[in-house]
């Protein structure tokens, strides 16, 4: 008991004689929590990334052109990247319903697809009565109506220019789009057919008699006989002309 009482004692002493009762450690500062966020890909911005680059693509198309991009997947996690770029995927096309690529390179590569609407509103060539097979094409047969150009076949016709004068190739029901493999060009030149030779150059013009060996619409090359047996090649014209410029 008078031991006890005595280290009771000393204990008490200890602050008056300046030494510590008890060693403290000194106080860390918590650990800071690194910001994820800013490590991260910004999805909202790859978006952004897309419909500039549709719009750009698109800047040629006649008409009015609407972009709808959707929104990126929330639940990606992406690497930040410094410069994402977007791209066309191999047999891609920038029309209707399409997917656009966006990549990164460094510092950690990914790549991503983002689907995307792009509707073109224009006017178009369309068949203003039925048209037979065979029938060459005049002003009065057709008509000029506007619609989304990427739900209609490729290759519709959007000038009255590229219809007029040219021949179905299938019948067309009053209304059907016309498309550029449904009519052909009217033959100005058959096989066999009797034609003139034109020859013109810098102050000259030759014209000599000779046989079609090929059939030719306007505008296309020929191939003539002439009357001394020689073969030539010239641009067929109306009238059963092929003509020949030096």
């Amino acid at each position: 008991m008078k031991l006890f009482s005595k280290a009771l004692a000393l204990l008490l002493l200890l602050p008056v004689l300046g030494l510590p009762a008890l060693a403290q450690m000194p106080a860390q500062p918590p650990a800071e929590t690194p910001n994820a966020n800013a490590q991260r890909q910004n999805l909202p911005s790859l978006r952004k990334i897309v419909e500039q680059f549709v719009r750009v693509q698109t800047t040629g198309l006649s008409g009015t052109v609407n972009i709808n991009v959707e929104q990126v997947d929330p639940r990606l996690s992406l690497p930040a990247c410094a410069d994402p770029q977007a791209f066309l995927p191999n047999g891609g096309r920038l029309w209707g319903r399409t997917t656009i690529g966006v990549k990164c390179n460094a510092p950690s590569p990914w790549t991503i697809y983002v689907p995307a609407q792009v509707q073109v509103m224009a006017d178009y060539i369309a068949a203003r009565t039925p048209l037979s097979i065979g029938q060459t094409i005049g002003p009065g047969d057709i008509t000029k109506l506007k619609g989304d150009l990427s739900t209609l076949p490729s290759g519709i016709i959007t000038d009255e220019s590229q219809a007029i004068g040219r021949v179905a190739g299938m019948s067309l029901a009053a209304g059907a789009p016309l498309r550029q493999d449904a009519l052909r060009s009217v033959r100005v030149v058959q096989q066999g057919q009797a034609v003139r030779v034109v020859s013109s150059g810098n102050g000259f013009q030759i014209t000599v008699e000779g046989r079609a060996m090929s059939n030719a619409s306007e505008g296309q090359v020929a191939q003539v006989k002439t009357a001394n047996g020689q073969i030539v090649s010239g641009v067929a014209r109306a009238g059963g002309i092929v003509e020949i410029n030096y």
